[in-house]
Protein backbone atom coordinates (compact mmCIF):
# COMPACT_ATOMS: atom_id res chain seq x y z
CA UNK A 1 0.00 0.00 0.00
CA UNK A 2 1.05 3.91 -0.16
CA UNK A 3 2.74 4.95 2.29
CA UNK A 4 0.23 7.54 4.73
CA UNK A 5 1.79 10.87 4.88
CA UNK A 6 1.78 12.55 8.79
CA UNK A 7 -1.62 14.28 9.47
CA UNK A 8 0.37 18.14 8.91
CA UNK A 9 -0.59 20.84 12.16
CA UNK A 10 -3.16 22.53 9.28
CA UNK A 11 -5.48 19.06 9.21
CA UNK A 12 -8.66 19.26 10.75
CA UNK A 13 -10.87 16.18 11.24
CA UNK A 14 -12.83 16.95 8.38
CA UNK A 15 -9.85 16.56 5.91
CA UNK A 16 -8.62 13.72 7.56
CA UNK A 17 -12.13 12.16 6.63
CA UNK A 18 -12.26 13.07 3.17
CA UNK A 19 -8.28 11.79 2.67
CA UNK A 20 -9.78 8.55 4.99
CA UNK A 21 -12.39 8.42 2.28
CA UNK A 22 -10.20 8.29 -0.81
CA UNK A 23 -8.06 6.03 0.95
CA UNK A 24 -10.35 3.40 0.73
CA UNK A 25 -11.12 3.57 -3.05
CA UNK A 26 -7.36 3.85 -3.29
CA UNK A 27 -7.53 0.31 -1.51
CA UNK A 28 -10.78 -1.07 -3.44
CA UNK A 29 -9.01 0.31 -6.62
CA UNK A 30 -5.84 -2.22 -6.08
CA UNK A 31 -7.71 -5.22 -4.64
CA UNK A 32 -10.76 -5.24 -7.13
CA UNK A 33 -12.72 -6.41 -4.05
CA UNK A 34 -12.54 -6.41 -0.63
CA UNK A 35 -14.93 -6.83 3.00
CA UNK A 36 -15.41 -4.29 5.34
CA UNK A 37 -12.50 -6.10 7.35
CA UNK A 38 -10.12 -6.05 4.57
CA UNK A 39 -10.93 -2.36 4.01
CA UNK A 40 -9.84 -1.82 7.78
CA UNK A 41 -6.76 -4.07 7.62
CA UNK A 42 -5.48 -2.23 4.26
CA UNK A 43 -6.53 1.06 5.13
CA UNK A 44 -5.11 0.88 8.72
CA UNK A 45 -8.61 2.24 10.00
CA UNK A 46 -10.76 1.41 13.41
CA UNK A 47 -13.87 -0.42 12.50
CA UNK A 48 -16.01 2.30 13.38
CA UNK A 49 -14.66 4.49 10.97
CA UNK A 50 -14.61 1.98 8.23
CA UNK A 51 -18.17 1.72 9.01
CA UNK A 52 -19.12 5.48 8.59
CA UNK A 53 -17.23 5.35 5.37
CA UNK A 54 -18.56 2.39 3.60
CA UNK A 55 -22.07 3.73 4.46
CA UNK A 56 -21.11 7.64 2.56
CA UNK A 57 -19.44 5.73 0.19
CA UNK A 58 -22.12 3.42 -0.96
CA UNK A 59 -24.61 6.09 -0.24
CA UNK A 60 -22.99 8.21 -3.26
CA UNK A 61 -22.59 5.29 -5.25
CA UNK A 62 -18.84 5.17 -5.28
CA UNK A 63 -19.04 2.04 -4.72
CA UNK A 64 -21.01 -1.04 -4.29
CA UNK A 65 -21.85 -4.56 -2.72
CA UNK A 66 -21.07 -8.23 -4.65
CA UNK A 67 -22.95 -10.27 -2.18
CA UNK A 68 -21.63 -12.48 1.03
CA UNK A 69 -18.76 -14.72 0.59
CA UNK A 70 -16.90 -17.04 2.63
CA UNK A 71 -13.49 -16.26 3.47
CA UNK A 72 -12.52 -19.48 5.24
CA UNK A 73 -12.60 -19.87 8.76
CA UNK A 74 -15.49 -19.75 10.86
CA UNK A 75 -18.68 -17.07 11.58
CA UNK A 76 -21.07 -15.37 9.04
CA UNK A 77 -20.24 -14.98 5.47
CA UNK A 78 -18.63 -11.46 4.86
CA UNK A 79 -20.36 -8.34 2.55
CA UNK A 80 -17.43 -7.79 -0.58
CA UNK A 81 -17.37 -4.43 -1.58
CA UNK A 82 -15.89 -2.94 -5.00
CA UNK A 83 -15.67 0.23 -6.49
CA UNK A 84 -18.88 1.30 -8.97
CA UNK A 85 -18.24 1.31 -12.63
CA UNK A 86 -20.99 4.47 -12.55
CA UNK A 87 -19.42 6.08 -9.38
CA UNK A 88 -17.61 8.67 -11.79
CA UNK A 89 -16.50 9.00 -14.92
CA UNK A 90 -13.87 11.14 -17.02
CA UNK A 91 -13.37 12.63 -20.47
CA UNK A 92 -9.46 12.57 -21.61
CA UNK A 93 -7.71 14.72 -24.58
CA UNK A 94 -4.33 13.31 -26.18
CA UNK A 95 -2.94 15.29 -28.36
CA UNK A 96 0.51 15.00 -29.63
CA UNK A 97 2.06 16.58 -32.71
CA UNK A 98 0.52 13.74 -34.96
CA UNK A 99 -2.65 12.38 -33.75
CA UNK A 100 -5.68 13.81 -31.74
CA UNK A 101 -8.01 11.15 -29.54
CA UNK A 102 -10.89 11.77 -26.94
CA UNK A 103 -11.93 9.04 -24.78
CA UNK A 104 -14.63 8.65 -21.88
CA UNK A 105 -13.92 6.15 -19.24
CA UNK A 106 -15.45 4.95 -16.41
CA UNK A 107 -14.84 5.00 -12.38
CA UNK A 108 -12.71 1.43 -12.64
CA UNK A 109 -10.91 2.95 -15.68
CA UNK A 110 -12.02 1.48 -18.64
CA UNK A 111 -12.73 3.18 -21.63
CA UNK A 112 -16.16 3.40 -23.04
CA UNK A 113 -16.10 5.09 -25.84
CA UNK A 114 -13.44 7.10 -28.41
CA UNK A 115 -13.16 9.02 -30.98
CA UNK A 116 -9.79 9.05 -32.86
CA UNK A 117 -7.69 11.25 -35.26
CA UNK A 118 -4.45 10.49 -37.20
CA UNK A 119 -3.50 13.66 -38.20
CA UNK A 120 -0.71 16.29 -38.00
CA UNK A 121 -2.23 18.76 -35.17
CA UNK A 122 -4.33 21.33 -36.60
CA UNK A 123 -4.33 24.85 -35.38
CA UNK A 124 -5.33 25.43 -31.85
CA UNK A 125 -8.53 26.79 -32.89
CA UNK A 126 -9.46 23.99 -34.65
CA UNK A 127 -8.22 21.80 -32.50
CA UNK A 128 -10.83 23.33 -30.07
CA UNK A 129 -13.17 22.39 -32.55
CA UNK A 130 -12.46 18.42 -33.24
CA UNK A 131 -12.04 18.06 -29.46
CA UNK A 132 -15.32 19.59 -28.64
CA UNK A 133 -17.27 17.86 -31.21
CA UNK A 134 -15.87 14.79 -30.19
CA UNK A 135 -16.80 15.39 -26.39
CA UNK A 136 -19.76 16.01 -27.34
CA UNK A 137 -20.66 13.14 -29.75
CA UNK A 138 -19.51 10.58 -26.39
CA UNK A 139 -21.49 12.38 -23.62
CA UNK A 140 -24.20 10.86 -25.22
CA UNK A 141 -22.59 7.42 -23.54
CA UNK A 142 -23.68 9.21 -20.16
CA UNK A 143 -27.51 9.64 -19.49
CA UNK A 144 -28.60 13.08 -18.61
CA UNK A 145 -28.93 11.91 -14.60
CA UNK A 146 -25.82 10.25 -14.74
CA UNK A 147 -23.78 13.55 -15.55
CA UNK A 148 -23.10 14.98 -12.07
CA UNK A 149 -20.84 12.17 -12.03
CA UNK A 150 -18.72 13.66 -14.43
CA UNK A 151 -15.35 14.79 -12.66
CA UNK A 152 -14.08 16.70 -15.73
CA UNK A 153 -12.12 16.53 -19.04
CA UNK A 154 -8.51 15.68 -18.93
CA UNK A 155 -5.88 17.02 -21.55
CA UNK A 156 -2.52 15.65 -21.67
CA UNK A 157 0.02 16.96 -24.55
CA UNK A 158 3.16 16.99 -25.00
CA UNK A 159 4.55 20.76 -23.25
CA UNK A 160 6.61 22.89 -26.05
CA UNK A 161 5.01 21.26 -28.96
CA UNK A 162 7.37 23.18 -31.69
CA UNK A 163 10.25 21.77 -30.03
CA UNK A 164 12.29 19.01 -31.07
CA UNK A 165 10.91 18.78 -34.51
CA UNK A 166 14.63 18.29 -35.32
CA UNK A 167 15.34 15.18 -33.83
CA UNK A 168 11.62 14.07 -34.88
CA UNK A 169 12.01 14.95 -38.06
CA UNK A 170 8.33 17.35 -38.34
CA UNK A 171 8.10 19.98 -40.44
CA UNK A 172 8.00 23.25 -38.21
CA UNK A 173 4.73 25.03 -39.87
CA UNK A 174 2.53 22.96 -38.55
CA UNK A 175 3.51 23.47 -35.12
CA UNK A 176 4.44 27.65 -34.41
CA UNK A 177 0.51 28.41 -34.22
CA UNK A 178 0.68 26.17 -30.65
CA UNK A 179 3.86 28.56 -29.56
CA UNK A 180 2.44 30.64 -26.18
CA UNK A 181 -0.74 28.90 -26.29
CA UNK A 182 -2.59 28.32 -23.27
CA UNK A 183 -5.04 25.32 -24.80
CA UNK A 184 -6.40 24.26 -21.80
CA UNK A 185 -7.74 27.72 -21.09
CA UNK A 186 -9.17 27.59 -24.64
CA UNK A 187 -10.79 24.18 -24.27
CA UNK A 188 -12.44 24.93 -21.24
CA UNK A 189 -13.82 27.79 -22.45
CA UNK A 190 -15.63 26.70 -25.24
CA UNK A 191 -17.08 23.03 -23.20
CA UNK A 192 -19.10 22.39 -20.06
CA UNK A 193 -16.61 20.87 -17.46
CA UNK A 194 -13.37 21.71 -15.77
CA UNK A 195 -10.16 20.67 -17.53
CA UNK A 196 -7.27 19.28 -15.73
CA UNK A 197 -4.28 19.49 -17.61
CA UNK A 198 -0.37 17.54 -17.37
CA UNK A 199 2.32 16.15 -19.43
CA UNK A 200 1.33 13.66 -21.80
CA UNK A 201 4.17 11.16 -20.16
CA UNK A 202 2.84 12.14 -16.48
CA UNK A 203 -0.28 11.75 -17.47
CA UNK A 204 0.34 8.25 -18.27
CA UNK A 205 2.11 7.48 -15.20
CA UNK A 206 -0.73 8.44 -13.56
CA UNK A 207 -3.10 5.97 -15.50
CA UNK A 208 -0.57 3.14 -14.51
CA UNK A 209 -0.45 4.03 -10.97
CA UNK A 210 -3.90 4.35 -10.87
CA UNK A 211 -5.30 1.25 -12.58
CA UNK A 212 -2.07 -0.62 -13.93
CA UNK A 213 1.42 -1.61 -12.08
CA UNK A 214 0.31 1.12 -9.50
CA UNK A 215 -2.28 -1.52 -7.92
CA UNK A 216 1.23 -3.50 -6.94
CA UNK A 217 4.20 -1.24 -7.03
CA UNK A 218 4.29 2.35 -5.05
CA UNK A 219 7.71 3.09 -6.59
CA UNK A 220 8.68 3.32 -10.63
CA UNK A 221 9.84 4.93 -13.28
CA UNK A 222 6.97 4.65 -16.17
CA UNK A 223 8.30 5.11 -19.64
CA UNK A 224 5.92 5.47 -23.06
CA UNK A 225 6.79 4.81 -26.43
CA UNK A 226 4.72 6.47 -29.02
CA UNK A 227 5.99 9.30 -31.29
CA UNK A 228 8.20 10.26 -29.19
CA UNK A 229 9.11 9.16 -25.73
CA UNK A 230 7.98 10.45 -22.43
CA UNK A 231 7.73 9.57 -18.69
CA UNK A 232 6.77 9.86 -15.39
CA UNK A 233 7.85 9.27 -12.05
CA UNK A 234 6.10 7.32 -9.25
CA UNK A 235 7.43 7.50 -5.47
CA UNK A 236 5.48 6.51 -2.41
CA UNK A 237 2.17 5.77 -4.30
CA UNK A 238 2.27 9.67 -5.81
CA UNK A 239 3.41 11.08 -9.09
CA UNK A 240 5.95 13.40 -8.92
CA UNK A 241 5.64 16.18 -11.38
CA UNK A 242 8.75 18.83 -10.54
CA UNK A 243 8.50 22.21 -10.08
CA UNK A 244 8.11 22.46 -14.04
CA UNK A 245 5.86 19.30 -14.75
CA UNK A 246 9.16 17.84 -16.18
CA UNK A 247 9.76 15.10 -13.75
CA UNK A 248 10.62 11.86 -15.86
CA UNK A 249 10.75 13.88 -18.93
CA UNK A 250 13.11 10.93 -19.90
CA UNK A 251 13.35 12.26 -23.52
CA UNK A 252 16.36 14.83 -22.58
CA UNK A 253 18.61 12.96 -20.87
CA UNK A 254 22.01 12.85 -23.22
CA UNK A 255 22.72 9.53 -24.63
CA UNK A 256 25.89 8.88 -27.25
CA UNK A 257 24.67 9.87 -30.79
CA UNK A 258 22.94 7.07 -32.58
CA UNK A 259 24.91 5.25 -35.17
CA UNK A 260 22.12 4.30 -37.95
CA UNK A 261 22.69 6.03 -41.46
CA UNK A 262 19.05 7.69 -41.08
CA UNK A 263 19.54 9.46 -37.82
CA UNK A 264 20.04 13.15 -38.12
CA UNK A 265 23.59 14.68 -36.60
CA UNK A 266 23.08 15.83 -33.00
CA UNK A 267 22.94 19.56 -32.23
CA UNK A 268 25.80 19.92 -29.31
CA UNK A 269 28.15 17.36 -31.57
CA UNK A 270 29.01 14.97 -29.19
CA UNK A 271 25.92 14.03 -27.55
CA UNK A 272 22.57 13.43 -28.60
CA UNK A 273 19.25 12.89 -26.20
CA UNK A 274 17.32 9.66 -26.13
CA UNK A 275 14.09 10.97 -28.11
CA UNK A 276 16.13 11.37 -31.53
CA UNK A 277 16.77 7.49 -30.85
CA UNK A 278 13.87 5.69 -28.44
CA UNK A 279 10.75 6.62 -30.57
CA UNK A 280 8.47 5.70 -33.07
CA UNK A 281 9.55 8.50 -34.94
CA UNK A 282 13.07 7.46 -35.06
CA UNK A 283 11.59 3.63 -36.18
CA UNK A 284 9.40 5.35 -39.06
CA UNK A 285 12.40 7.45 -40.01
CA UNK A 286 14.86 4.39 -40.12
CA UNK A 287 12.14 2.17 -41.93
CA UNK A 288 12.08 5.06 -44.54
CA UNK A 289 15.28 5.64 -45.00
CA UNK A 290 15.25 2.03 -46.38
CA UNK A 291 12.95 2.57 -48.75
CA UNK A 292 9.24 1.49 -46.99
CA UNK A 293 7.32 3.94 -46.07
CA UNK A 294 5.24 3.75 -42.78
CA UNK A 295 2.79 6.09 -41.77
CA UNK A 296 0.31 5.05 -39.36
CA UNK A 297 0.35 2.27 -36.31
CA UNK A 298 -0.66 -0.75 -38.67
CA UNK A 299 2.23 -0.24 -40.89
CA UNK A 300 4.68 0.28 -38.40
CA UNK A 301 3.15 -2.76 -36.45
CA UNK A 302 3.65 -4.56 -40.01
CA UNK A 303 7.07 -3.98 -40.67
CA UNK A 304 7.35 -5.45 -36.75
CA UNK A 305 5.45 -8.40 -37.31
CA UNK A 306 7.13 -9.18 -40.57
CA UNK A 307 10.38 -8.78 -39.01
CA UNK A 308 11.98 -6.14 -41.53
CA UNK A 309 15.88 -5.78 -41.18
CA UNK A 310 15.55 -2.19 -40.80
CA UNK A 311 13.76 -3.09 -37.53
CA UNK A 312 16.00 -4.96 -36.06
CA UNK A 313 18.70 -2.30 -36.77
CA UNK A 314 16.83 0.28 -34.92
CA UNK A 315 15.69 -1.66 -31.66
CA UNK A 316 19.70 -2.63 -31.28
CA UNK A 317 20.17 1.29 -31.14
CA UNK A 318 16.87 1.77 -29.56
CA UNK A 319 18.23 -0.61 -26.88
CA UNK A 320 21.76 0.94 -26.81
CA UNK A 321 20.29 4.01 -26.16
CA UNK A 322 18.09 3.20 -23.14
CA UNK A 323 20.59 1.41 -21.17
CA UNK A 324 22.48 4.23 -20.12
CA UNK A 325 19.77 6.87 -20.03
CA UNK A 326 17.84 3.90 -17.29
CA UNK A 327 20.83 3.59 -15.33
CA UNK A 328 21.06 7.42 -15.15
CA UNK A 329 17.85 7.44 -14.34
CA UNK A 330 18.13 5.09 -11.36
CA UNK A 331 21.32 5.95 -9.95
CA UNK A 332 19.00 9.15 -9.35
CA UNK A 333 15.75 7.74 -8.04
CA UNK A 334 16.49 3.94 -6.79
CA UNK A 335 13.39 2.38 -7.51
CA UNK A 336 13.51 -1.32 -8.66
CA UNK A 337 10.87 -1.41 -11.20
CA UNK A 338 10.99 0.09 -14.93
CA UNK A 339 6.98 0.02 -16.62
CA UNK A 340 7.69 0.36 -20.54
CA UNK A 341 4.18 0.94 -22.54
CA UNK A 342 4.33 1.30 -26.23
CA UNK A 343 2.31 2.80 -29.26
CA UNK A 344 2.46 0.02 -31.19
CA UNK A 345 3.03 -3.53 -30.68
CA UNK A 346 3.16 -6.77 -33.64
CA UNK A 347 5.76 -8.11 -31.53
CA UNK A 348 7.95 -4.94 -30.64
CA UNK A 349 7.05 -4.95 -27.05
CA UNK A 350 8.00 -8.44 -25.76
CA UNK A 351 11.15 -8.05 -27.91
CA UNK A 352 12.66 -4.94 -27.37
CA UNK A 353 11.89 -5.83 -23.57
CA UNK A 354 14.03 -8.77 -23.04
CA UNK A 355 16.93 -7.01 -25.21
CA UNK A 356 16.35 -4.33 -22.90
CA UNK A 357 16.60 -6.24 -19.40
CA UNK A 358 19.51 -8.37 -21.12
CA UNK A 359 21.01 -4.92 -21.85
CA UNK A 360 20.35 -3.57 -18.56
CA UNK A 361 22.38 -6.56 -16.45
CA UNK A 362 25.46 -6.79 -18.39
CA UNK A 363 25.50 -2.51 -17.69
CA UNK A 364 24.82 -3.20 -14.46
CA UNK A 365 27.87 -1.36 -12.26
CA UNK A 366 29.45 -3.48 -9.27
CA UNK A 367 27.35 -4.19 -6.64
CA UNK A 368 24.13 -2.69 -8.39
CA UNK A 369 21.39 -4.49 -9.55
CA UNK A 370 19.20 -3.54 -12.75
CA UNK A 371 15.54 -2.52 -11.90
CA UNK A 372 13.02 -4.96 -12.99
CA UNK A 373 11.52 -4.11 -16.27
CA UNK A 374 7.90 -4.92 -17.19
CA UNK A 375 5.45 -4.32 -19.98
CA UNK A 376 2.89 -0.90 -19.62
CA UNK A 377 -1.04 -1.96 -18.95
CA UNK A 378 -2.34 0.03 -21.40
CA UNK A 379 -0.80 -0.04 -25.24
CA UNK A 380 -1.78 2.43 -27.34
CA UNK A 381 -3.89 3.26 -25.07
CA UNK A 382 -2.05 4.91 -22.03
CA UNK A 383 -2.14 8.49 -23.25
CA UNK A 384 -5.81 8.60 -23.33
CA UNK A 385 -6.41 6.26 -20.27
CA UNK A 386 -4.11 9.27 -18.75
CA UNK A 387 -5.66 11.75 -19.90
CA UNK A 388 -9.19 10.46 -18.78
CA UNK A 389 -8.11 8.90 -15.18
CA UNK A 390 -6.68 13.03 -14.52
CA UNK A 391 -9.72 14.26 -13.74
CA UNK A 392 -10.46 11.08 -11.18
CA UNK A 393 -7.04 10.97 -9.69
CA UNK A 394 -7.23 14.37 -8.81
CA UNK A 395 -11.14 14.57 -7.15
CA UNK A 396 -10.91 10.68 -5.74
CA UNK A 397 -7.17 9.92 -4.97
CA UNK A 398 -5.64 10.18 -1.37
CA UNK A 399 -2.92 13.23 -2.05
CA UNK A 400 -0.95 14.13 0.57
CA UNK A 401 -2.07 18.16 -0.09
CA UNK A 402 -5.54 16.98 1.19
CA UNK A 403 -4.23 17.10 5.10
CA UNK A 404 -3.41 20.54 4.58
CA UNK A 405 -5.60 22.38 1.71
CA UNK A 406 -6.50 25.81 1.91
CA UNK A 407 -10.10 25.66 3.72
CA UNK A 408 -11.15 28.95 2.24
CA UNK A 409 -10.78 27.10 -1.39
CA UNK A 410 -12.21 23.57 -0.35
CA UNK A 411 -15.44 25.56 0.99
CA UNK A 412 -15.63 27.56 -1.87
CA UNK A 413 -15.93 24.74 -4.70
CA UNK A 414 -15.81 21.06 -2.73
CA UNK A 415 -14.26 18.02 -4.95
CA UNK A 416 -14.86 14.18 -4.90
CA UNK A 417 -17.15 12.92 -2.88
CA UNK A 418 -18.10 15.85 -0.81
CA UNK A 419 -19.34 17.11 -4.77
CA UNK A 420 -21.55 14.46 -4.83
CA UNK A 421 -22.91 15.01 -1.53
CA UNK A 422 -23.66 18.26 -2.26
CA UNK A 423 -24.71 17.99 -5.57
CA UNK A 424 -22.90 20.71 -6.76
CA UNK A 425 -21.12 19.86 -10.75
CA UNK A 426 -17.94 18.73 -11.82
CA UNK A 427 -15.50 19.66 -9.46
CA UNK A 428 -13.41 23.12 -10.22
CA UNK A 429 -10.21 22.84 -7.02
CA UNK A 430 -7.56 20.78 -6.74
CA UNK A 431 -6.66 21.05 -10.42
CA UNK A 432 -2.65 20.86 -11.74
CA UNK A 433 -1.39 24.22 -12.99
Amino acid sequence: MARRPLVGQGSNSVQLRRYNERIVLQVLRRVGEASKADLARLAQLTNAAIGGIIQDLSALGLIETLGKRHLGGRGQPATMLRLAPTGAYGFGVRLDRTSIETVIADFSGRIIGRQSHDRFLPSPERAVEIVSRDIASLLKLIAPEERIRIAGVGLAMPFNLGSWLHELGLPSEHFHLWDDIDFKQMLEAAIEFPVFSENDGTAAAIAELFSGAGRHADDFLYLFMGPAIGGGLVYGGDCLKGVNGNAGDVAMIPVPPSRLASAPAPRSGELDILLTRASMVALKRHLAHHGLGAETRGDLEKAVAARHPAVDEWMADCVAALTPAIWSAISLIDVPLVVIDFDIDGGLADRLLAALGESLQRAAPEARRPPRVQRGSFGQDAGAAGAANLPIFFNYSPRAAILTANEAMRSATDTGPERLRAGNGPAQDDRPA
